[in-house]
């Protein structure tokens, strides 16, 4: 009988990425539904969260 081919050690940490991923994810929602963390969405779909607005400097300042 011939032995099964054996799995590419990138493949291996693709995988383990993703799963490690999903839970970190999980794990996110369940805080949030619990209350624990504030929710940010800040609409690009990344974990960061968004940035502060730059606010305008005063026109005399720039003007001189």
């Amino acid at each position: 009988m011939a032995a099964k081919k054996q799995q590419t050690h990138a493949k291996r940490a693709r995988e383990l990425a993703v799963k490690e991923k999903r839970e970190r994810k999980q794990a996110k929602k369940a805080a949030r539904a619990a209350g624990g963390m504030p929710e940010a969405d800040n609409g690009d779909g990344s974990d960061l969260p968004a940035a502060e607005e730059p606010t305008e400097a005063p026109a005399a300042e720039w003007i001189r």
